[in-house]
């Protein structure tokens, strides 16, 4: 799931299998190929496309992979044709949950999204029904080993132009608005701030609270299924849950 980093710890672990890997891989070349073709194939002009590829070399994709997944995005090799679409529903306890996909076949991942809801105690929603709970943003993360003291990491942020920080576990998470995300990450870089990731993302401006095992496993056991869907690229979801409570349910999954 997007943007929580407990969450990213449990899927990393989970990323090292190798069906795991293929399937990360190729998700991570669909969205530069997605990316070349709404932006072009230069990522010095091509915002998005520059954090596809900065995402994808990150997990090792071998380069080759990257390039033809650019060249398939600008026609220049032949390649699948993918619309980009968004399903939102409800997980258990009232957890809105915002799905992202890019697919060549509609009807296979409205039918796989919906099954994923309906099998974890969920239910597929209206567009419009959760949109509203999940404002757009940039996120950058820096590894907060880095800074023993928030408030000089604070200051620079404030100075290149973002709008709020936060810690969550081992990283910072530095917010913007969404159409500054790169040209913050610029002014970070260019005062040798180390970043770890960068991405456009959406965040919750209510929080659900899941407060026992039974709620969190379902919620969890959704995501983690919607996720390993093909066409899905991004779970955005509105929780909140002590860490206590999802390392215990961490085991189960």
């Amino acid at each position: 799931m997007a943007g929580h980093s407990k969450w990213a710890n449990i899927q990393h672990r989970k990323n090292a299998q190798d069906k795991k890997r293929t399937q990360l891989f190729a998700k991570l070349c669909r969205e530069v190929t997605v990316s070349a073709k709404e932006g072009g194939g230069l990522p010095e002009n091509n915002p998005r496309l520059k954090a596809a590829i900065t995402a994808a070399k990150k997990n090792s994709v071998p380069i080759k992979n990257i390039e033809n997944a650019i060249k398939k995005g600008t026609g220049e090799i032949e390649g699948e044709h993918y619309d980009e679409v968004t399903y939102e529903g409800y997980a258990a306890g009232g957890v809105a949950v915002f799905v992202e996909a890019s697919t060549d076949n509609k009807n296979r991942t409205v039918s796989d999204v919906r099954a994923s809801f309906t099998k974890n105690n969920g239910q597929l929603g209206e567009n419009g029904s959760v949109a509203w709970v999940f404002e757009r943003k940039g996120l950058i993360q820096v590894d907060a080993s880095h800074y023993e003291q928030e408030d000089d990491l604070l200051e620079l942020v404030i100075e290149a132009g973002g709008e709020d920080m936060k810690r969550d576990g081992d990283v910072y998470n530095i917010y913007t608005a969404f159409e500054d995300l790169f040209s913050v990450r610029e002014n970070l870089e260019k005062m040798s701030v180390h970043i770890e990731n960068s991405e456009i993302t959406r965040v919750p401006t209510t929080l659900a609270k899941i407060e026992d095992q039974e709620t969190a496993l379902s919620v969890f056991k959704l995501i983690d299924r919607l996720e390993d869907c093909d066409d899905v690229m991004k779970v955005y979801a509105n929780f909140d849950i002590e860490d206590s409570l999802m390392d215990a349910v961490a085991e189960k999954l």
